[in-house]
This record gives structure tokens, sequence and C-alpha cells, in this order.
């Protein structure tokens, strides 16, 4: 069965500009079917391989939407909480270079919906990064903001996955912090879990 694609507008600096085909929620949610790359349904999840996924949620006290896609999207928020070496256009097709010492890593902005939604994927990094994607929903829900993260498609649930899974906690954590009280831990000055840091 191939799926029927709705267009969904991506917006950039600018506002809108352009769109993207997206498959409906119903064809992306039937039960016990998956959608491949091809377009087509599989009707069996074994023909499908799993991959593991680094999930958070973080509220944020008295936070707009609007601050909170800032820290987000800006060069100057992100090096307010992720990493002070932050570098790189932050547009739509742009590539934002996060460095942490002699590492760092590169992702290319594939997604920017204003106060809604963040989406990255890894061009350069960690080989266990490289082409995984890291996404940010936004919602309101009274008077706090609401940080939906997700770091998916990690080949595999090996120990760096823990560690990343930590850091991004701290991170969050540290994001939190910054929009709360104006102040962030980015790196070199955020909490060291390990010896990988």
């Amino acid at each position: 069965m191939l799926l029927k694609n709705k267009s969904a507008v991506i917006y950039g600096a600018g506002g809108a500009i352009g769109q993207r085909l997206a498959p409906s929620f119903d064809e992306c949610h039937r039960s016990s079917a998956s959608v491949r790359f091809d377009g087509r349904i599989n009707q069996s999840n074994q023909e499908e391989s799993h991959m593991a996924d680094i999930l958070h949620k973080v509220g944020i006290k008295s936070s707009s939407l609007d601050d909170a896609y800032k820290a987000l999207t800006t060069l100057e928020g992100l090096s307010g909480w992720w990493t002070n070496n932050t570098q790189g256009e932050s547009k739509v097709g742009g590539v934002i270079q996060f460095r942490f010492g002699a590492h760092g890593i590169d992702m290319k902005v594939l997604e920017l919906y204003p106060a809604k939604r963040v989406l990255w994927q890894v061009v350069d990094g960690p080989e266990e990064w490289i082409g995984t994607k890291v996404s940010w929903e936004l919602k309101q829900e009274g008077d706090w903001t609401i940080v939906l993260f997700k770091h998916e498609g990690w080949k595999e649930p090996v120990e760096f996955m823990h560690h990343c899974s930590t850091k991004w906690g701290v991170f969050l954590l540290s994001l939190k912090s910054l929009l709360e009280t104006g102040k962030g831990a980015p790196a070199p000055n955020d909490i060291k879990i390990d010896n990988w840091n």
C-alpha cells in the first residue's frame, strides 16, 4: 500500500520557506504496521530494524515558548546552556558546530517551526551519532513550558549511549536553569558525570 502524502510547511528565519511531504497521522500509526523509507507500509514489524532513542522531558517554570525556542535556535542561546564554543548557521539548511575541547559535533538544521519544533541531523562527530536526529518539541502547559527531547536513530544501545543520555539530561537542566534564572551551565562548566568528560 502506498502512502497518500500531505504537505507540511517548513519555516526559516524569514517565515515559511517551503514544504515537505509527510504521511498522514493515520498512515504512520496503524496497528502493527510501519512506514518504510520507500513510502510503503510494512504489515509486519519483523521486517524493520529497531533503533534506540534517548527521550527526556523537562518543564521550565514561567518561561515562554518564544524564549525556549530562541535558546534552541540562536548561537547565543545554544552557547548559554550546551557549550560556550558554538558556531555556524542556525537557519534551515545551515550547520551548527558544537565544540567540547578537542571534540565536536556538527548538526544540520532540518526543520524550524517557531515556538513548536526544532529538528537537527548529526553530520559530523562521534561515529555513533552520525546520521542520528535530535528533535525538540515545545508546548505550553499553564505556567510551564514543556520540552520533549528526542535523540533518535541510534543503531544499538551501546555504553556510549548511556553516557550521552545522562549528559543530555544534564544539559537539559542547564537549559532549564538558563531560562528560569538567566544562567546555564554550558560546557566546559557542566556537571562531569564520568571519566569520559
